[in-house]
């Protein structure tokens, strides 16, 4: 029977709490559930938590059903005891029971036994009606308690606090007289009876949420007094408050008009304590997306999350209206963005606001991200007053007939890219990550550069940069990529960067580099053009101020791309007069384009060997001019040249020399490890000598390589060479080669370099330059048509001093390596065992004569059981012949 009960019971409390609900009140069903879920970010949720999260939706389903149930039926119960207690109260025909359920309530509260069937009702109204709320359930029954006991306490005083019992029944009860009587004991009642009005107030107060600056407020709207504005001062942030964008309007800023109604317009209600209210005053429980806005101002949809319920509204601040092409500075970026900051900074921190640095950090993330372009690029540049520099890269007079290419030959770039919906995610990314790891920092802004863009963050007090600096793996797994490189500081600023590729990259054209106004006002002729940088700045060096130069990077990272664009930028900028070049190219295809131009000392070198020599020949053009400066007594080849043209330098008497102006001199070597593969000796000491001296001689080096490795950049290399500029690397390790430090690994390629010049502490970041092969031939053809090259003899002629040398170093065995160099060229084919069987010599001699013919660039290093590579072609034989006995002259051209 009792499970019969039960369950006839259980029947009857689900039916009455399925029609108590039915009437809008709280429900607990999937729907509801997968709401809450979708609520979550989803830029963080794996195949692992969906069907986690899934489980468990299943799991809170059944679970608030049974809640609901055992709800549901407490419910009942109250009903069931709110009837029995009216009939005994208010019509004492409940027999037995009902007198003394009677009686015991009035013992307990008195007079208010009247109202405790209402309140038992109300209870069970509420249960069945609203879902369980856990988080309001201590300020419920807190309020509760703070009414009715106060209340109970001034029945008992105002019913002269009476003594004995049936007095108590028809006064406050005996909670009345516990309430009351310590009051009475201990102050009169004239002082008792505000106390306790005043915790009736308090009580009011707390069960309903509310503050009494908004209880006046609100009042103040119902009488039309205040409007229902809310001042900065009112508005009670909290610290997890966070801003969201929002557009500005063009009115004018000031003090008065910057937290006026019409300004505000969010995405979002006001966080005031978990109501929000309308422009009346009035409490409202719709969201301002749901009515029009009041100016020409929109509002940014965004996606719903979490916390979406806890944050602010932004304020959106008029902000005047700049026109960029009346700018009166390059920095218009800066003066349109930095006042407003710091006004709205001051605003919202002003005394009676609860702010945080985080919070003004959003602002200035805000405003970032509508002015966030190239800050100095995007300004126009400033136009050439003459008609005819209009054309030219330099602006500077040529002497004599030769002509500089005109800049039409060269194709303009696009106009730069302006932040996107792209950078706007990853701040929020950034912040994510941030978050979840609880450091106290903020994205305060971002810089989009053509290839990366540098988001600034900044730390809060106590932070260290090393908590930043070790989440960069996890802030390259939340912003999808892995090439993801970590600035820590920003040189010049309080923040640490954080480079992303950007998803659309823009093309950073010669042109644009060389058109720039910093480049075409510099005259002089080692100027050339590198790409731009990070900030969206142009850059340019000067060789001559390097004053050699270190590339490196490995295939298809832009290594090619920069030396093309370094010689177009010297081909447009100077004469044969003035710039005379020697190019080397081991891998004989990447520099012919450039065959034949004026400006060559020799044609271009692709024999090791004949590189080799033409490094020994610029080193006695060095010291053949530092005795010139001797004898001169000037320091510096620009001074030698400068006497000479004044006149003050003559021909002594006696000699038919004539004095010229010395052209400044740039060697290029396409692939120094190539060089150092044949003829490391050589190369080496030769490269260490002009990088040593050659400065001040107007000698300058140029090398590049693909392959950073101890073994190519030797130690004395480095030394000498303080200028670096490294491509994307396979490795750390080739990085801290050519760098001193890391990075190189971590850039993307296509142009995108570290540039280290000499005396800088940090490497700056850039894109480099890019020209097509049509604009190279334009431009070397327009060179070609202005003046014929002039050689010079001797390049590349071997120095009988080295031949003396080579005779001391082959001793007896001179046939036997004529013998095995021509069966080695003539069969491509370079093992020494077939010179064993070949020339009947034994496995040391055959080892030895294989090791004279790789010191004379006929064969490549070993490669342990392979053959050894043959870097002579047949053709070549008798050339190779002739250095080595001295028998004939390997010529000055490699023709």
């Amino acid at each position: 029977m009792g499970r019969g009960l039960g369950g006839a019971w259980s029947l009857l409390a689900r039916g009455v709490g399925s029609v108590a609900r039915a009437g809008g009140g709280h429900s607990t069903s999937p729907s509801v559930v997968d709401e809450d879920f979708r609520d979550i970010d989803d830029d963080y949720l794996t195949a692992d938590d969906v069907d986690g999260f899934e489980g468990r939706a299943d799991r809170q389903v059944s679970g608030a059903q049974g809640h609901s149930h055992r709800r549901d039926g407490i419910g009942l119960a109250l009903l069931a005891l709110a009837l029995l207690v009216s009939v005994g109260v208010w019509l004492g025909a409940a027999g037995p029971v009902g007198a003394f359920i009677d009686a015991l309530v009035r013992a307990i509260v008195g007079t208010a036994a009247l109202l405790v069937p209402v309140a038992l009702a109300a209870g069970a109204v509420v249960l069945m009606r609203r879902g369980p709320n856990p988080d309001k359930r201590a300020r419920y029954i807190g309020g509760a308690l703070l009414i009715v006991l106060p209340l109970l306490g001034l029945m008992h005083l105002v019913a002269g606090a009476p003594e004995d019992f049936p007095g108590r029944s028809h006064a406050g009860g005996f909670v009345g007289y516990v309430v009351g009587t310590p009051l009475t004991a201990g102050v009169t009642a004239w002082v008792s009876v505000p106390i306790l009005v005043l915790c009736i107030a308090f009580g009011v107060l707390i069960l309903s949420g509310r503050t009494i600056r908004e209880v006046v407020d609100a009042a103040a709207g119902w009488l039309g007094l205040g409007g229902g504005r809310i001042d900065d001062d009112d508005l009670p942030w909290d610290d997890d408050a966070e801003y969201e964008d929002a557009e500005y309007d063009d009115a004018e800023y000031d003090d008065d008009a910057a937290y006026d109604d019409d300004a505000v317009d969010a995405d979002d209600d006001f966080a005031t304590g978990g109501w929000s209210r309308s422009a009346s005053g009035l409490r409202s429980d719709d969201p301002y997306e749901n009515y029009p806005p009041d100016d020409d101002s929109t509002v940014r949809p965004r996606r719903r999350t979490a916390r979406s319920d806890r944050r602010s509204a932004p304020i959106a601040v008029p902000t005047p209206t700049v026109d960029v092409a009346d700018a009166p500075t390059d920095n218009f970026d800066d003066m349109l963005t930095e006042p407003v900051v710091d006004e709205v900074t001051e605003q919202i921190a002003r005394p009676g606001t609860r702010t945080t640095r985080k919070r003004a950090g959003e602002v200035a993330k805000s405003r970032s991200r509508e002015t966030s372009a190239p800050a100095r690029p995007a300004a126009p540049e400033p136009a050439v007053d003459t008609a005819a520099d209009s054309d030219a890269l330099v602006l500077a007079d040529v002497e004599g007939d030769y002509r500089l290419p005109p800049a039409t030959l060269l194709v303009d770039g696009d106009p730069p890219k302006r932040g996107s919906q792209t950078n706007d995610d990853m701040i929020d990314r950034i912040t994510g990550v941030l978050e979840q790891f609880k450091i106290d920092a903020a994205v305060t802004g971002y810089t989009r550069g053509p290839t990366v863009t540098r988001y600034e963050v900044e730390l809060g007090p106590g932070v260290k940069v090393e908590k930043i600096t070790a989440l960069q793996r996890n802030i390259a797994y939340a912003v999808a990529t892995d090439n993801v490189r970590l600035l820590a500081p920003i040189p010049g600023k309080s923040a640490v960067g954080i480079e992303v590729p950007n998803s659309d990259r823009e093309m950073v054209r010669l042109a644009d580099v060389l058109k720039a106004p910093s480049t075409r006002k510099d005259s002089h002729p080692l100027v050339i053009g590198l790409g731009k940088d990070i900030e969206g700045d142009f850059v340019s060096a000067n060789l001559a101020k390097m004053p050699h130069l270190l590339v490196a990077g490995s295939t298809g990272s832009g290594k090619s791309s920069f030396v093309n664009s370094m010689l177009v930028s010297l081909l447009t900028r100077a004469t044969p007069e003035q710039v005379r070049m020697i190019l080397i190219d081991p891998k004989m295809v990447e520099l012919t384009p450039y065959e034949g131009i004026p400006h060559l000392i020799t044609p271009i070198i692709t024999q090791p060997k004949k590189a080799a020599a033409a490094l020994a020949w610029l080193v006695e053009e060095m010291e053949q001019r530092y005795q010139d400066m001797k004898a001169s007594r000037v320091r510096h080849i620009d001074d030698f040249n400068s006497k000479v043209a004044s006149g003050e330098i003559t021909t002594p008497l006696g000699s038919e020399r004539v004095y010229k102006p010395y052209p400044y001199i740039l060697a290029i070597v396409d692939e120094l490890a190539d060089l150092m593969m044949t003829a490391p000796r050589d190369v080496e000491d030769a490269i260490v000598r002009i990088t040593q001296k050659a400065r001040a001689a107007g000698i300058h080096l140029v090398l590049a390589t693909q392959r950073p490795s101890v073994d190519v950049v030797t130690g004395l290399i480095k030394t000498n060479v303080p200028s670096r500029l490294a491509f994307a690397t396979s490795s750390l390790t080739d990085s801290r080669v050519i760098l001193d430090q890391p990075g190189a690994e971590k850039l993307i390629g296509m142009g995108d370099g570290l540039f280290l010049p000499m005396g800088a502490n940090k490497p700056v970041r850039m894109q480099g330059a890019f020209i097509t092969d049509e604009e190279i031939a334009a431009v070397v053809d327009y060179a070609r048509e202005q003046a014929d090259p002039e050689y010079t003899e001797g390049v590349t002629t071997a120095k009988a001093g080295d031949k003396k040398d080579i005779d001391g170093d082959i001793g007896n065995d001179l046939d036997d390596l004529l013998q095995a160099i021509e069966l080695v060229v003539s069969s491509q084919f370079g093992s020494t065992s077939m010179l064993q069987r070949k020339l009947r010599v034994g496995f040391a001699k055959a080892g030895r004569l294989m090791d004279l013919m790789e010191t004379r660039g006929v064969v490549g290093p070993s490669e342990g059981s392979k053959a050894r590579e043959v870097l002579v072609k047949p053709d070549d034989l008798a050339g190779v012949i002739a250095s080595i006995t001295g028998g004939g002259d390997t010529g000055s051209s490699d023709e």
